[in-house]
C-alpha cells in the first residue's frame, strides 16, 4: 500500500505520544480549521460590535472542537494513522464522536444567523438561503433517526469490513474524503440529539436519549469484533513497517479496545448536555408560567381553588 502522500510513513520510528503530537499539518484540514475559526471569530466580533452578547462557553466549545480536528489531522498522528490501526482508530473516534459534539455545542449556525445581515425585501442573501436549507425537506430527511442511525452504524461496518476502506486509504484524496465523511456523519448524527442550532423539529429529551443509546452499542460491538478476531481484518494494516516494531494483530486488538472504550465518551458528554438543556427548558417554562400568572392575577389557581371548594360543598 502506497502512503507516500502522507509523509515518510514507511520510515516512521516506533510510536510514542511525543512523536505522534509533533507538527505535521495536512494542508486541507489546516486551511479548513483556520477558516472555521476565522469565520466564527468574525461572527462573534460582529455581534459584540452590535452590542449583542454571545456565550463564552459556546465559543470555547467550538474552538476546542476545531482544535481536536487539528490535533488528529495536523500532527504526526495523521502519519502514524496511515500504518497503525490503533492510531487511525483514535483519529476516527475523535473526528466522528468528539469533535462534532464540541462544534455543535458551539452553535455555529445560530451564530451565523445572528451575524449575517438580512437581505432586502424580495431578495435572498446568505442568511435567507441558510434558513431555507435548515427548514428544507432534504434537511428533515438527513436528520431523521431512520437515516442518521443506520448511517452512523454503516460508516463503521460497511467501511472497515469491505474493500472500500483499503481503496480510500490508497490515496491522499481518498483519506481526506474518508475523514471528512467521519466528521459529517458525526455532525448529522449528533445534531438532532443535542443541537443547540435551529433545524427540523426535534423530539423530546427522552426520545433524544433513546436515539443516542440506539447508536452507541454498535460502536462497542465493532470494537469487540476487532478484539476477538484471530487474524488481521483490514488489508491496509496487515503488514506494518518493520521500523514500528509492532505486531499487526496486537495493533488491531488495541484499535478494537479504543473503539469499544471511546463509545462511552460521547455518551457521557451528550447526556450531560441534554440534562443541562432539559433543566434549562424546565426553568424557562416555569418562569413563563409565573409571568402569565402575574398578568392574569393567578386566575388559573383561583379557578382550581373554587373547584375544590365546590367539591367540598357537595360533600357536606
Amino acid at each position: 500500500m502506497d502512503h507516500s502522500g502522507h509523509g515518510m510513513t514507511m520510515d516512521l520510528p516506533p510510536f510514542t505520544l511525543g512523536r505522534g503530537l509533533q507538527w505535521s499539518a495536512d494542508p486541507f484540514f489546516l486551511v479548513a480549521c483556520l477558516l472555521g475559526l476565522g469565520l466564527y471569530a468574525y461572527g462573534v466580533v460582529r455581534l459584540r460590535r452590535r452590542g449583542d452578547k454571545w456565550s463564552p462557553a459556546r465559543t470555547v466549545s467550538f474552538v476546542l472542537g476545531v482544535l481536536t480536528i487539528g490535533l488528529v489531522m495536523c500532527t504526526r498522528l495523521n502519519d502514524y494513522g496511515m500504518v497503525m490501526f490503533s492510531v487511525h482508530m483514535v483519529q476516527h473516534m475523535v473526528i466522528s464522536m468528539l469533535s462534532p459534539i464540541l462544534i455543535l455545542l458551539g452553535a455555529p449556525v445560530t451564530l451565523a444567523l445572528r451575524a449575517l445581515p438580512t437581505a432586502g425585501k424580495g431578495r435572498k442573501g446568505p442568511r435567507e438561503l441558510l434558513l431555507m436549507l435548515l427548514h428544507s425537506r432534504y434537511m428533515r430527511i438527513i436528520t431523521h433517526p431512520a437515516f442518521t442511525i443506520p448511517l452512523f452504524i454503516a460508516s463503521l461496518y460497511a467501511l472497515y469490513f469491505t474493500p472500500l476502506f483499503d481503496f480510500l486509504m490508497g490515496s491522499k484524496t481518498g483519506h481526506i474524503a474518508m475523514m471528512v465523511h467521519f466528521l459529517a456523519v458525526g455532525v448529522v448524527f449528533f445534531w438532532p440529539i443535542i443541537g443547540v442550532d435551529p433545524g427540523p423539529q426535534r423530539p423530546g429529551y427522552l426520545m433524544r436519549m433513546l436515539e443516542l443509546f440506539a447508536g452507541m452499542p454498535f460502536h462497542a460491538f465493532f470494537g469487540i469484533a476487532l478484539m476477538m478476531a484471530s487474524s488481521p481484518m483490514v488489508e491496509t494494516f496487515k503488514n506494518p513497517p518493520a521500523s514500528l516494531g509492532i505486531d499487526a494483530l496486537s495493533d488491531q486488538t488495541a484499535a478494537g479496545g479504543i473503539a469499544w472504550a471511546f463509545s462511552e465518551v460521547p455518551s457521557v458528554l451528550v447526556l450531560l448536555a441534554l440534562l443541562f438543556q432539559w433543566y434549562g427548558s424546565e426553568q424557562r417554562q416555569a418562569k413563563r408560567e409565573d409571568r402569565a400568572a402575574d398578568r392574569d392575577g393567578d386566575k388559573e389557581l383561583e379557578a382550581y381553588n373554587a373547584y375544590l371548594a365546590s367539591l367540598n360543598a357537595r360533600g357536606r
